[in-house]
């Protein structure tokens, strides 16, 4: 669907739906991606860190076989923990 670029995602914890993990990922407000996509991403990344952690990492937008679409980071993508402020300041810089 589209090429990788930088995204900022945050941990959550999953209550219930179709995903079997306790932790989840999603993509943060203000980069033109729906809130509610999952991404599909290192679980020992989201495991790794508290619930909440954000990341830096490449990830792309897909929908694998015309599904719902969500980010897809490879399992092996490196990534970099950031704060509130760093990704607040990172968004910002993209935004008119």
């Amino acid at each position: 669907m589209s090429h990788y670029r930088d995204v900022v995602i945050e941990t959550f914890k999953n209550k219930g739906g179709a995903s079997r993990s306790s932790v989840r990922a999603r993509p943060v407000e203000g980069q033109d991606l729906d809130v509610s996509m999952n991404v599909e991403c290192s679980s020992k990344m989201r495991k790794g860190y508290p619930v909440g952690t954000k990341f830096l990492l490449q990830a792309k937008v897909t929908d694998r076989d015309g599904g719902t679409p969500f980010l897809y980071a490879h399992y092996n993508a490196p990534y970099r923990v950031v704060s509130d402020e760093e990704a607040a300041e990172f968004i910002n810089k993209f935004k008119v």
